[in-house]
């Protein structure tokens, strides 16, 4: 509502170096409360202790998160363009779907919307039985969740840093395939070493990995790739292709997939595994299934991002189009007739 495409380039990716740059420190503080517990005596509740302490910091950020947020409210000046929204309308579920059925640009930018929260679900939840199997000590399991919290801030950090670069030189549409692909390429390796890793067992002995450890840290580097890529590529393009449409489709569109496709993401790669674990007895014996359900949905979230980009690019030639008009309307001579029929020259309208 306040920012133009070429402001979003710029400063979209780097509101989240903030947010990343705490993940690493959060890592650290897992960390240390998870080794804290190491070194209680006999009888006491080490995880009462952590949790605590852990808790304690949250509710500390929430009040500063809630005082910020008032005070920017009270103190902070809008720009002056701000003042042209509207209220946010809001929309029932039905509502919502008849809304996001009806516009092509929508419907496409709901199937990212969708497509990224099923495929982080079905990835995230496989790799997280694996990495319980692997470390099935809560020290070991939460001190692992620590290290990855961090590696993910880093890695984020580092693809904020280079996010400007991608939008400035490859453009909206490479930007926004970059996160399927990077969980196409990682899903591949991680469900091959699930399905596969048995065979590999001898040569990943050498490196003193079992197949269930290269399994653990294949999916690790897919989690952290795929969210690092989530929060400086993937979030900046949603927000940005809303910036060229006209105001009603731009609030109306952001109201429903707020309301159903946010929650139908995240939901619906849970339904798919309860549906495959209830059919096929376990979440192990539904990997192979999993995998290529994965495999669909981010060859569609490809090929939206693909049409998106098409009607994203016409929307930013329209938008220039129309500033170019507005900028020689307003450069046009003025001039006025004199009394013998001839015409003086008037000055320029700036």
């Amino acid at each position: 509502q306040i920012t133009t495409v070429d402001e979003a380039k710029r400063f979209y990716p780097l509101f989240g170096l903030g947010a990343n740059i705490a993940l690493i420190f959060s890592g650290r503080t897992v960390k240390y409360f998870s080794n804290l517990r190491k070194n209680l005596g006999p009888g006491v509740d080490g995880w009462a202790i952590s949790l605590k302490g852990m808790m304690s910091i949250v509710v500390l950020m929430g009040l500063a998160i809630c005082f910020l947020y008032w005070w920017v409210n009270k103190f902070v000046p809008l720009p002056t363009r701000s003042m042209k929204k509207k209220e946010k309308p809001k929309m029932g579920t039905m509502e919502s779907l008849k809304f996001l059925v009806s516009s092509k640009y929508i419907r496409d930018l709901a199937t990212l919307v969708v497509a990224y929260g099923i495929s982080i679900n079905l990835v995230e939840v496989t790799w997280k039985s694996k990495l319980k199997a692997q470390f099935p000590s809560p020290n070991e399991y939460s001190s692992f969740m620590g290290d990855f919290s961090t590696a993910t801030g880093i890695a984020t950090f580092t693809m904020m840093l280079l996010s400007q670069f991608i939008f400035d030189k490859y453009g909206w549409g490479a930007a926004a395939r970059i996160t399927p692909t990077v969980l196409l390429l990682t899903g591949v390796g991680f469900f091959s070493l699930i399905l596969f890793g048995d065979p590999l067992g001898p040569t990943l002995a050498k490196f003193g990995m079992t197949p269930l450890l290269a399994a653990v840290y294949v999916g690790a580097m897919q989690n952290i790739f795929s969210k690092s890529a989530k929060y400086s590529l993937f979030d900046p393009c949603k927000e940005m292709a809303y910036i060229p449409l006209d105001e009603d489709t731009k609030v109306k569109g952001k109201a429903a997939i707020d309301v159903v496709c946010n929650p139908l993401g995240k939901s619906g790669g849970a339904l798919i595994q309860q549906f495959m674990i209830l059919t096929f007895g376990s979440l192990a014996s539904s990997t192979p299934y999993l995998g290529g359900i994965l495999l669909v949905i981010v060859l569609a979230w490809l090929a939206a991002a693909k049409s998106l980009d098409t009607q994203f690019t016409a929307l930013r030639q329209e938008e220039e189009l129309e500033k170019e008009m507005e900028r020689a309307a307003v450069k046009i001579p003025v001039v006025s007739e004199t009394g013998n029929g001839t015409f003086a020259g008037g000055s320029l309208l700036n």
